[in-house]
């Protein structure tokens, strides 16, 4: 059987106040749509389409080969938004599932359900309703007495009997698709409006003899849609929540998940220890029984197992095993430490490799260098890597030792077992084993290293 799913997307969304098209405003640092598109993956078998309309291109740039995509212009409503995608489905499609790409806390589980539902239903559709005091402007659902769908009755024309009801329309549907596409050309336009609204093909159904289903979902949160930049703070609350728990359920410790934010797009391993006040950002992935922050920001960037990172900062980074760094550092794009690196308070490093059981002290700044294995950078260090054009690189091979205070001037290179005595400017190559002293730096002694 072939599933397809329509995400309605076409909307201004005119009360976010926003340049952005709405559904690419982000919640959890992926855009509203790409939950919604990760959410159908789990009840459908086709390529989703998605109604664009109002940023149409952008949300079309967004989605790449993701989706297939179809205008709807003028906008006259959700019926007439499903009716653009009759040219790619009709006849291509045995079920269709329909839903807004702005409701991101929709949960691929609960469109499965759906599917099922209406897989074993005589009718032309299913549809989603939730039970709860607050309406939020949906549409009320009249049942009939077999427990059948009889009607939707929108907020606005329901008669003060009416609005007692507690059980209101969510806005997902899985249709039969060929009774679908003809039921859309019935839709009558609304004569206030003057749109096609897709809630009129459930009295369309019940005219035809055909019984409409409902699910009624538990958890209310689902139904939340985006209008606003209120709704969109309460989505994210809600997706942050959802996405720490399920952290915690596979193994990670929040100490304090209310001030604890992690992207959806993140990767934790077990027994890792998240401290409050932390920020995990992006394509961030990271390995087994690490400590991170409190007050630390991580973003795209690679973790391997027993690391420390305290109150610092990481972008674009790599991190290799039992590697410990800050308070107050910061690894910028390229960085790459390897295993048992120490990296100290208010360091920094850029586009740099640090190898196996580096030592960097405080205070230092390592830009486009290669660092050779347990070499030790003292505190106050600089690599002098820009010229005021380009850019250039530092060598320095393994086991040496670079003093407190030493300006490292490139291009340059050190060689193995080496030292620079504190406050050195060096701006010449060292040879192996040979301590430079003074500014500039000069050789004084060829080491005996044992």
């Amino acid at each position: 059987m072939k599933i397809t799913a329509i995400l309605l997307a076409a909307g201004q969304g005119t009360r976010m106040k926003s340049n952005l098209p709405k559904v690419l405003h982000a919640v959890a640092g992926k855009p509203m749509i790409w939950h919604a598109l990760e959410a159908i993956k789990q009840s459908t078998t086709e390529k989703p389409v998605v109604v664009v309309g109002h940023g149409a291109d952008e949300v079309t740039k967004y989605l790449g080969d993701s989706a297939q995509t179809v205008l709807q212009s003028p906008q006259l409503g959700t019926g007439h938004a499903v009716m653009q995608a009759e040219s790619l489905l009709k006849d291509k499609t045995n079920l269709v599932v329909v839903c807004y790409a702005d409701m991101p806390l929709l949960r691929g589980e609960t469109l499965q359900k759906l599917v099922e539902l209406q897989k074993s239903n005589t009718g032309a559709l299913s549809m989603l309703t939730v039970v709860a005091d607050d309406p939020r402007g949906f549409g009320r659902i009249l049942r009939k007495e077999d427990g059948s769908v009889q009607a939707i009755v929108e907020d606005y024309v329901a008669t003060p009997e009416q609005k007692l009801i507690k059980e209101l329309n969510v806005g997902g549907y899985c249709f039969d698709a060929k009774w679908l596409w003809d039921a859309l050309k019935r839709i009558p336009k609304n004569p206030q409006k003057g749109e096609y609204y897709l809630t009129d093909v459930i009295e369309l159904a019940v005219q035809d003899g055909l019984p409409v289903q409902a699910m009624v979902m538990d958890d209310m949160q689902e139904t939340i849609g985006v209008n606003t930049r209120v709704h969109l703070a309460e989505v994210e609350t809600a997706m942050r929540a959802r996405i720490n728990q399920g952290h915690m359920l596979n193994g990670v410790t929040i100490l304090d998940p209310a001030s604890t934010y992690i992207e959806a797009s993140v990767v934790i391993g077990k027994d890792t220890v998240i401290m409050p006040n932390t920020y995990i950002h992006g394509m961030t992935e990271m390995g087994e029984a690490n400590v991170i922050g409190p007050n630390s920001i991580i973003r795209d960037t690679e973790i391997g197992d027993r690391c420390k990172i305290l109150a610092s900062v990481t972008e674009g980074a790599v991190i290799e095993n039992d590697v410990d760094i800050g308070p107050f550092a910061r690894l910028r794009k390229g960085a790459h430490l390897g295993n048992h690196v120490h990296m100290g308070n208010f360091g920094e490093v850029k586009d740099s490799y640090l190898a196996e059981g580096v030592k960097m002290g405080h205070f230092s700044y390592i830009g486009n260098a290669q660092i050779g294995a347990n070499t030790n950078i003292g505190a106050g260090t600089i690599t002098c890597n820009y010229d005021g054009a380009k850019k250039h690189l530092t060598e320095i091979g393994a086991d040496v030792f670079i003093g407190s205070d030493t300006m490292l001037v490139a291009p340059l290179k050190i060689g193995a077992r080496s030292r620079t005595g504190a406050g050195a400017i060096v701006t010449k190559n060292v040879p192996e084993d040979t301590l430079v002293v003074g500014m500039p730096a000069r050789a004084i002694k060829k080491l005996v290293n044992k």
